[in-house]
């Protein structure tokens, strides 16, 4: 018979694509679906990019590499960070990784013992309290609230949950699913618990250069902690390269060495032409990136519009990411739904609009009374961005309480 570790048990999942497989079944039927659930991006990878990959293609750049990274790259990043966050980073800070993903594995790899606590955000993205879970440590959720302008973390929440087990924060500033961000302060004074309790902090950065807004600011440039923390680095949202898998952990030197020892016992390199074409998107013209960015924004700013239309949803305006987080409450309390999944399902049977909910970014919180769902906006045109929200707002304006019911009666008997 054949028996699988009771440790995957321990394995969670993106739950994001169950989502994205009943819309494409659902478009498999012959319905149009406005795909809003998933973060992935409809534009062309610069061709700073590919020319550089194409590049290294034909010179033969097509074997194994070290496995940290080539050098050319990992000074790039090093280089890129330190401009960006005044931090004072080498090739020696820097391993270069299949995406941005790999660094949240192998940093809770590297960092804890099993039955030590890691503190992580919920919402938040789900492969967090996967990996501490299935790596035998303990998650601890941290969460976020309203505020004026955007959601914002409770420090005095995060200091609460601090425990002589715990070992790591887990920070995802500019974050996914809510777009929130910590400001100044509140970094600083998170830097200053990570400092009193000697944690280490993961802080995923994999959103750092999709801001419209402001400037984005790492916990790395607060004094004392270039020496505690460890960047989670990704080029796939900023250039536009999800499906080339390539990204860095920056961090201390001792740690990194930890990181690149993994590498050799995961996947030996990360692919070596691809840091070639990744070292021209750093080093080269920036038209198209920055193109990238004005388009996320106009879209931002339309489905932010339409979101706030509908009666019975607010929707902040968050200065970076590509997610938007409305609160639906109102509207859940209003037309009479009953959970997230009945809800989720009438909208897509009905106007073929798919987006995830907060149930797909961890698990709730006892009590919780607030409803969300997650609005991506990377991979859709504006024009059907617009028409797929604007079917969406109709929708729920031509419901009365009778129709709700029915059309979840329905959707229950045919899911």
């Amino acid at each position: 018979m054949l028996r699988i570790a009771e440790k995957i048990k321990r394995l969670g999942t993106e739950t994001a694509f169950a989502v994205s497989a009943e819309a494409a079944a659902f478009a498999a039927k012959g319905n149009k679906v406005y795909p809003f659930h998933i973060g992935d991006l409809n534009f062309s990878t610069p061709s700073t990019v590919v020319n550089g990959t194409i590049k290294a293609i034909h010179d033969g750049k097509t074997g194994y590499c070290p496995t940290a990274g080539i050098p050319q790259l990992r000074e790039a990043i090093a280089d890129d960070i330190n401009a960006a966050r005044g931090t004072n980073y080498t090739m020696e800070n820097v391993a270069v990784q299949p995406g941005g993903k790999p660094t949240i594995g192998k940093f809770i790899l590297a960092l804890l013992n099993p039955g030590d606590e890691a503190l992580y955000p919920n919402p938040g993205y789900p492969i967090y309290e996967s990996q501490i879970e299935f790596n035998g440590a303990v998650a601890v959720p941290y969460t976020f609230v309203e505020g004026e302008k955007n959601f914002v973390f409770e420090i005095n929440s995060i200091k609460e949950k601090i425990t002589p087990r715990t070992k790591i924060i887990i920070l995802n500033d500019l974050q996914n699913p809510s777009g929130a961000e910590f400001s100044r302060k509140d970094l600083e004074e998170l830097a200053a618990l990570a400092i009193e309790h000697n944690l280490i902090i993961l802080s995923d950065e994999a959103y750092f250069d999709i801001r419209y807004e402001g400037k984005s600011l790492s916990i790395a440039s607060i004094p004392g902690m270039e020496e505690r923390t460890v960047i989670l680095y990704s080029f796939s949202k900023r250039f536009a390269m999800t499906g080339w898998r390539l990204g860095a952990t920056i961090g201390p030197k001792e740690i990194i060495e930890v990181i690149t020892k993994l590498n050799v016992n995961d996947e030996s390199c990360s692919n070596h032409f691809i840091q070639y074409g990744a070292i021209e998107g750093l080093r080269g013209d920036q038209t198209e990136v920055k193109n990238i960015l004005t388009v996320l924004k106009q879209r931002r700013n339309a489905a932010v519009d339409i979101l706030n239309s509908i009666q019975g949803i607010t929707c902040f305006n968050p200065n970076a990411t590509f997610y938007l987080f409305p609160n639906v409450t109102s509207l859940f309390t209003r037309k009479g739904y009953i959970g997230y999944d009945s809800f989720r399902k009438d909208i897509l049977n009905n106007t073929g609009v798919s987006f995830c909910t907060r149930i797909h970014f961890g698990r709730p919180f006892p009590g919780e009374k607030n409803y969300y769902i997650r609005i991506a906006y990377s991979g859709i045109n504006l024009n059907e961005l617009t028409e797929g929200l604007n079917k969406f707002k109709d929708y729920i304006h031509s419901l009365n309480d009778e129709k709700i019911h029915k059309r979840i009666l329905t959707t229950s008997l045919l899911n």
